[in-house]
């Protein structure tokens, strides 16, 4: 295992080694603070509105029941000494049903509006990702990263990508090393 590590660590070396020395030149870099993105795009601003708007709207209608099971709920008392023991059982049962079922409904009226809004700024994420990568493109940028809320990086010059390099060699040593294992373990036969 160690000797594995030893080799995974000397060909990164290698490869990290020949992408800097083959080229001497300074990369054009740039960042940008992608939370006061956020906050200051009027698009995010106008997505943020909306669905403000739209938990008022809800929430009114939403709010008159439970208004109206609040008075339900305060006369309550008065009226089971009036009525008796039997009528404040079932008229109970019947406001804790209405009590879980208007909670249950502020909870999906939430989440509701939660994976709307979700959806909507996740498609704007990707718009503003998209825009950041062709000004990187124009203005000649190797690397823009982002700070913020989200560090990553946003752009880079696809020559500077050595994924598929990494993967290759990680799926190469995976398959030698399963390989000897293989051959390691006895087989039935061999127990035999």
């Amino acid at each position: 295992m160690k000797k594995t590590i030893l080799i995974f660590a000397t060909a990164i070396a290698m490869i990290a080694c020949n992408k800097t020395t083959t080229s001497t030149k300074e990369f054009k870099t740039a960042y940008i603070d992608t939370a006061k993105l956020m906050e200051e795009s009027t698009e995010a601003k106008d997505i943020e509105a909306k669905y403000k708007d739209k938990s008022k709207v809800m929430g009114s209608q939403l709010e008159a029941e439970v208004n109206r099971f609040k008075k339900e709920a305060a006369s309550f008392k008065e009226d089971a000494m009036k009525n008796g023991q039997a009528w404040a059982q079932q008229k109970g049962a019947e406001l804790q049903d209405r009590e879980q079922r208007l909670t249950y409904a502020q909870q999906a009226m939430l989440q509701q509006l939660q994976q709307e809004s979700a959806v909507e700024m996740d498609t704007l994420v990707k718009a503003y990702k998209k825009i950041i990568k062709d000004y990187g493109k124009e203005k000649g940028y190797d690397y823009i990263y982002g700070t913020g809320d989200a560090q990553s990086v946003l752009y880079a010059k696809d020559n500077y990508d050595i994924t598929k390099e990494i993967i290759k060699m990680v799926n190469d040593k995976y398959k030698s090393e399963g390989k000897k294992e293989e051959k390691a373990a006895p087989t039935k036969e061999e127990k035999k």
